[in-house]
């Protein structure tokens, strides 16, 4: 082999061998990366609905016997207290007359002062008699489980006479009796009714009628008028206005009965001012004269048939026959007796 032959394959060994390093240590061709799936997350907890409650009122009613009433027109309300308050709740309201549906509101609680309660309120009236019933109630949501409270109440018929009964008639001598009118509560629209509403026309200056009207009845039952004391200090006392017809016995500046009178007519007035019981008298006397406290001379307040719904005594202040025990039974000697227009 020549010299020529040989560098050859020596030049081509080398070159061979050359390309062969660089093959290895050439670095290996880029991929691209694998995707990593995100790590799975816990799901968010679930908060349950809460459980609510709710009490409803009524606090325009009035209770006769235990029992809610009211009258037909006369506006009430009925208001509610949901425990928890959740925010953005809402309570559907329904009234119902009968089976028939007179009201339905949807209302948006409203915090208290301290957001632990949500509260409702919503007038309503009845256009008619019969039994009402008031529904509140709550659809469950996400937030919060259903509820659902009612209440019941009468709506009475205000049409009443002589001798009717019922709980119309007890709700009027109620009422007369919380205006310090002296009424039997016998439940029976009786002569002691028909003479407390006779004196409660009187304070109102309405006339002296013993049967009752639609405004009459309004006024009784807003618990209007009120007899204005003049002589507080004189202790337990009777004071007799003449210009309005009436008798109130009083003790201290609170007013425990008043009564219709009849005081003196024109020709024989009842004399004005202030005097003291300085005698009594039980029973009849021969004129008529029916348990009497006379307070000056012949001057005395007692019970006679008639005593009518004007002035027409010979000076002293009749009483109707059924009020005049009432009246001797409270009086004693001594007490004052202030006579007044």
């Amino acid at each position: 082999m020549t010299w020529t032959a040989s560098a050859r394959s020596l030049t081509a060994a080398l070159a061979a061998g050359a390309l062969a390093g660089w093959a290895a240590t050439a670095p290996a061709q880029a991929t691209a990366p694998t995707p990593t799936a995100p790590a799975p997350t816990a799901p968010a907890p679930t908060v349950p609905p809460v459980k609510a409650s709710v009490r409803l009122r009524l606090p325009d009613a009035f209770f006769v016997g235990g029992h809610p009433v009211t009258v037909p027109r006369r506006v009430i309300h009925v208001t509610g207290v949901v425990t928890p308050w959740v925010p953005g709740q809402v309570v559907k309201v329904q009234v119902l007359l009968g089976a028939r549906r007179i009201k339905v509101a949807l209302l948006r609680l409203r915090p208290s002062a301290d957001r632990r309660h949500g509260t409702f309120r919503e007038a309503f009236s009845s256009p008619g008699v019969g039994h009402l019933t008031v529904v509140a109630g709550h659809t469950r949501d996400e937030q919060m489980l259903a509820f659902r409270a009612q209440r019941g109440l009468a709506v009475l018929s205000e049409r009443i006479g002589w001798g009717a009964t019922g709980r119309f008639v007890e709700l009027i001598q109620q009422r007369l009796a919380a205006l310090h009118f002296y009424v039997p509560r016998t439940g029976v629209y009786d002569t002691g009714t028909g003479l407390a509403v006779d004196a409660y026309h009187r304070l109102l200056h309405r006339g002296t009628a013993q049967t009752l009207d639609g405004l009459t009845i309004s006024y009784l039952l807003d618990g209007f008028g009120a007899f204005r004391v003049r002589f507080p200090g004189h202790g337990r006392h009777a004071e007799g206005d003449l210009s309005r017809q009436l008798l109130a016995l009083v003790d201290g500046a609170r007013v425990r009965y008043l009564f219709p009178i009849s005081s003196g007519k024109p020709s024989t007035p009842t004399v004005l001012g202030d005097y003291r019981i300085y005698s009594r008298v039980p029973g009849y006397l021969p004129d008529g004269m029916y348990y009497s406290d006379f307070f000056l001379r012949g001057y005395a307040i007692h019970g006679y048939d008639p005593a009518p719904d004007y002035p027409a005594s010979h000076g002293c202040m009749r009483l109707p026959i059924p009020d005049a025990v009432t009246v001797y039974d409270w009086l004693a000697l001594g007490d004052w007796v202030d006579v007044y227009y």
